[in-house]
């Protein structure tokens, strides 16, 4: 059986795979978008969304990505459930195109344009409390969240350069920031460190790691362990906060695009433009520095205007090669 062909496929919701979507849409490029393992991405676990233009009110944001998808869906996007498994960038008969992609293990397309938007995924330290509570205290982005804890005693778990700049920006909202360093040092560079060692409301605690986050409902508290001492004590804090880093959802296209040595696909500068003609990346796959919804958007809307101008390409060669 052929392969249902696309004209323009888009891998991944969330704020970059939506407004991508949006653009496509409306430019009658005629997007499929496959919403993945997590349709609407990291904002569906993410209770109130505050610093999205257009929402003075803020907005929770599940709510938030079912207004995009509800926009995307108006101007005639086709959404799908199910998640993409496989690529086949390497074959690129006529022009660089078509593209192979397989859903759900199965499901064989192709495509004349892809846009990756497959976000990235925090890493967690893997507590059941920390799962628990996430949304209701607990936290892997200090810049979308720290604001609602002004005022307040958070925790913060990291030792990286992120969680320094994480760390400092929590200080100037929170009224005491401590920082749990599982090792003796900190991996991050001299500048941050200085920078976190020298705040007068920043606490470090070297050999230090994490054994309970306390709360019912919310965050009320956190059992830490020094791992040379032995001892345990409670931080009494409304507010944790893990920073030890994130993983691009990019695996499938590792043997076909240029990734940096995190997993995060390399992009052409000014551009979501990939190494591979017509495959185009935006969103926190691509974006290892801002990862903030407003961003993802923006590299959406870019995507699906570099993606159109190379359909548009594609288009005119065709037409040279008939006359």
């Amino acid at each position: 059986m052929t392969p249902e062909h696309i004209k323009c496929l888009i891998i991944g919701s969330g704020p970059a795979g939506y407004t991508a979507a949006i653009y496509a849409a409306r430019a009658n490029m005629k997007p499929v978008l496959y919403q993945g393992g997590q349709p609407g991405g990291q904002l569906t676990i993410t209770t109130e969304v505050d610093n999205f233009p257009g929402y003075p009110d803020g907005v929770e944001g599940p709510q938030m990505m079912q207004d995009l998808e509800k926009q995307a869906r108006r101007f005639g996007t086709d959404i799908r459930y199910g998640m993409v498994t496989a690529v086949d960038f390497s074959e690129t008969p006529g022009h660089g195109r078509p593209h192979r992609i397989t859903v759900d293990d199965k499901l064989e397309l192709t495509a004349d344009s892809v846009i990756i938007s497959t976000g990235a995924s925090a890493k967690w330290l893997g507590l059941p409390s920390e799962m628990r509570l996430n949304g209701r205290g607990v936290s892997a982005c200090a810049v979308c969240d720290g604001f609602f804890f002004r005022g307040q005693d958070v925790a913060i778990v990291g030792a990286g350069d992120t969680a320094a700049e994480e760390a400092s920006y929590l200080a100037n909202l929170c009224r005491k920031v401590y920082m749990l360093v599982r090792r003796g040092d900190m991996r991050a560079s001299k500048f941050m460190q200085q920078r976190v060692k020298t705040a007068p409301n920043i606490e470090i605690l070297f050999h230090t790691e994490t054994e309970e986050i306390l709360g019912d409902d919310e965050v009320s508290g956190v059992r830490v362990k020094n791992t040379v001492s032995g001892e345990e004590r409670v931080l009494d804090v409304t507010g944790f906060f893990v920073a030890i880093g994130h993983k691009p959802n990019t695996d499938i296209f590792r043997d076909y695009l240029d990734l940096d040595e995190s997993g995060y696909i390399l992009t052409e500068k000014g551009s979501t433009r990939t190494n591979i003609p017509g495959v185009f990346a935006c969103g926190d796959a691509q974006d290892n520095i801002y990862r903030q919804a407003v961003t993802a958007a923006g590299t959406g809307c870019m995507a699906a205007l570099d993606a159109e101008r190379y359909l548009v390409t594609l288009e005119m060669q065709d037409q040279e090669l008939v006359h």
